[in-house]
């Protein structure tokens, strides 16, 4: 069987550092930092009191006010980001198969926010179960690709990924197979996650994986600085329209990018931390290289899942280097979670979004908020601190890992017919 070449044509985002793909984008080459002490409810209480929220944000602007109101946050995000991206791609009734089009979207943890809420109002009561009819409808993790999907009358693949952090790395990939098995001719994917409150907060604090740099939020998220002590909260929704290239250039699409291969594995060694010699991130690079019929040497930028946390970031060099040898002297390397946080169920889609820019611009974001080397990373790696890069940029790897070891990496290149 052949398989179909799968190209990108379509990008939305909603971000702590920009509302749309290219306020994210502008802010990305500049360095922006996202962090900041959380708005959204009281967390003085908490041993982290920062994060990177979406500010400012008031969902009556981009919905209207009965239909925000029977979805959770995180849905918001995925509607809004999905709505700048069918745009983006010019998607129309007049130009596409509704039949064909699926919607394959990820969270990691879902509608948080509802569960919380509903829970307390449960418990503040007089024991009489009293719940909001749309409470499970607001909550569960496949609701957002429903939604999409009502919301443009997609008929095709619909369903929820979830693999925590990996999430919307894996939705990508699952997307990219549908479309080169040609069982969709365009599919809507991405990641959105919205679990800033006092649960998400509280639950993270409890396990230390969260910085408590509450004297300089603005540079808690610190990848790979010697002085990092864990990653920052973050929300928000990356989307991306993955569509044939046959369908693209039959409709006249505008094209980003190439899909070029995408690869999963597991660590299958701890809930929460990595193996230490990043086992299962060497594991799924070259599973992607592998996948997309690719030598290493052909990978010019990889933005790494960098998520500023002790072990973390020292496992993933570890694994740059055994599957990269000396050409991982020549590759930039950036965690652009230095600036966004970690938006979990969304990183990976927020992250291919950043390597298909560098991709199509040819420039690289940096990784912010360096102060330290630290002795325990190989100096001669290029991690992209402070600056963006300008250079070439013909194919990119970006990488999410999650927590019970769950590995995703995808690589986008260059389109040439």
């Amino acid at each position: 069987m052949d398989l179909k070449r799968v190209v990108v044509t379509g990008l939305g985002a909603l971000t702590p550092i920009g509302k749309t793909v290219n306020e994210y984008w502008q802010s990305l080459e500049n360095g922006v930092s996202g962090c900041d002490y959380i708005q959204q409810f009281d967390a003085s209480k908490y041993k982290t009191r920062f994060a990177c929220e979406v500010k400012d944000f008031d969902p009556t602007n981009y919905l209207e006010k009965k239909e925000a109101r029977k979805i959770d946050r995180y849905c918001q995000f995925a509607l809004i980001a999905s709505d700048e991206a069918v745009k983006d791609a010019n998607i129309t009734k007049e130009n596409v198969n509704p039949d064909r089009v699926g919607v394959i979207f990820a969270s990691g943890i879902g509608g948080l926010i509802t569960f919380q809420e509903e829970v307390l109002n449960f418990a503040a009561g007089d024991g009489t179960p009293r719940f909001n009819p749309f409470f499970i409808p607001k909550m569960i993790l496949d609701i957002a690709a429903g939604q999409i999907s009502m919301r443009h009358g997609f008929r095709g693949p619909n369903y929820a990924v979830v693999s925590a952090c990996a999430s919307s790395t894996n939705a990508i990939i699952d997307a990219f197979d549908n479309i080169r098995l040609n069982k969709a001719d365009v599919i809507i994917t991405g990641g959105s996650e919205a679990v800033i409150s006092a649960a998400g907060l509280g639950g993270f604090n409890a396990m230390k994986a969260l910085s408590e740099r509450n004297d300089d939020p603005k540079t808690a998220s610190r990848p790979f600085d010697k002085d990092r002590d864990g990653f920052v909260m973050g929300e928000g929704s990356g989307v991306l329209v993955l569509e044939s290239l046959e369908h693209a250039l039959a409709r006249g699409a505008k094209i980003y990018c190439e899909i070029a291969g995408g690869g999963a594995t597991a660590d299958a060694h701890h809930i929460t931390a990595p193996h230490p010699e990043g086992l299962g991130a060497n594991n799924v690079m070259k599973a992607a290289l592998l996948d997309a019929g690719m030598q290493p040497e052909e990978v010019h930028y990889i933005n790494v899942h960098g998520t500023s946390t002790p072990l973390g970031d020292i496992a993933e060099t570890k694994a740059i280097l055994n599957v990269f040898g000396n050409h991982a002297y020549n590759l930039n390397i950036s965690s652009t979670k230095s600036m966004t946080g970690h938006c979990l169920g969304a990183a990976g889609a927020l992250e291919a979004l950043a390597c298909i820019m560098a991709v199509t611009k040819n420039i690289i974001p940096p990784t912010i908020n360096h102060f330290t080397d630290d002795p325990d990373l190989d100096p001669k790696l290029n991690f992209t601190f402070q600056k963006p890069q300008y250079k070439e940029v013909n194919a990119a790897l970006s990488n999410t890992f999650g927590f019970g070891g769950h590995n995703a990496s995808v690589i986008v290149k260059k389109y040439s017919a």
